[in-house]
């Protein structure tokens, strides 16, 4: 039977990447939006010409009868969810050490979004896969994407490391909570070279971190959408024996960072 994944966040950058790799590797996928609705339509083409059945959800993942609209859209499609990656993410960019610079409003909306919203699509899809463990041992599988910043504290936001640190710890509790039918895990990439982090901090500050981390990583290099989804891909589709683990997908630039802190 082909095996069905749901992807938040995979209208754009490394969701998108993430759904066009499962669709390459022979599953189908939901591909869900809130605003973006153009994009998620041409990762949907991208789906479609790797010869994978796809469909296109908008959803508000910090919304509990979105998320549910969500899985139940996708059960009704295929009758089954194997996978989940929680990759959809919100943010405002502040200003370094201005304290002012977010508000409580930032606070509920990042973290509902970042750290409820991936709660909540945990809990819709979970009845789904512990009847397949119940019925054939068929056990599923959740990643979750965090972040770099919740060890280096250099993130976009105050609020968004945060909510990235409270994702890592929820990794943890549902591994326990879920097991043994479902294997939890997290990546936490560093640098992406996406339109949302242009967008975000403008032309001139995105090259510049562009080239500081082609010059300065261990590995010299600026991480792509496609080097973050092999990671998350490993977690969904192979790592059959592990689950609660955290890994960093950064060219070693946690390294580097501590590394300047400590000496």
């Amino acid at each position: 039977m082909i095996k069905v994944a749901i992807v938040t966040g995979s209208a754009t950058g490394m969701g998108a990447t993430c759904a066009v790799g499962l669709a390459a590797q022979g599953w189908n996928v939901a591909i869900n939006y809130s605003r973006s609705k153009k994009e998620a339509d041409e990762t949907y083409a991208r789906v479609k010409a790797q010869g994978a059945e796809a469909v296109v959800v908008q959803a508000d993942v910090g919304q509990d009868a979105d998320c549910r609209k969500l899985v139940a859209e996708t059960l009704r499609k295929w009758g089954r969810i194997d996978g989940l990656i929680n990759n959809a993410a919100t943010t405002k960019f502040q200003k370094a050490g201005d304290l002012e610079d977010v508000t409580p409003e930032d606070f509920d909306r990042i973290f509902r979004v970042n750290t409820t919203g991936a709660f909540l699509m945990s809990r819709a899809v979970f009845p789904a896969m512990r009847r397949r463990w119940e019925e054939r041992k068929e056990r599923g599988a959740i990643v979750n994407v965090s972040s770099n910043a919740t060890l280096t504290g250099n993130g976009s936001s105050l609020p968004y490391v945060l909510s990235k640190g409270a994702l890592n710890t929820l990794t943890v509790m549902l591994a326990r909570w879920l097991s043994p039918a479902v294997r939890v895990n997290t990546v936490c990439p560093g640098f992406i070279q996406t339109r949302w982090m242009l967008n975000g901090i403008g032309e001139v500050e995105y090259n510049k971190m562009k080239e500081d981390q082609e010059q300065r990583t261990p590995l010299r290099q600026a991480g792509t959408p496609e080097q973050m989804s092999e990671a998350a891909l490993f977690f969904l589709t192979e790592a059959s024996n592990i689950t609660g683990q955290i890994i960093v997908v950064d060219a070693g630039d946690h390294l580097g960072l501590l590394l300047k802190q400590c000496c």
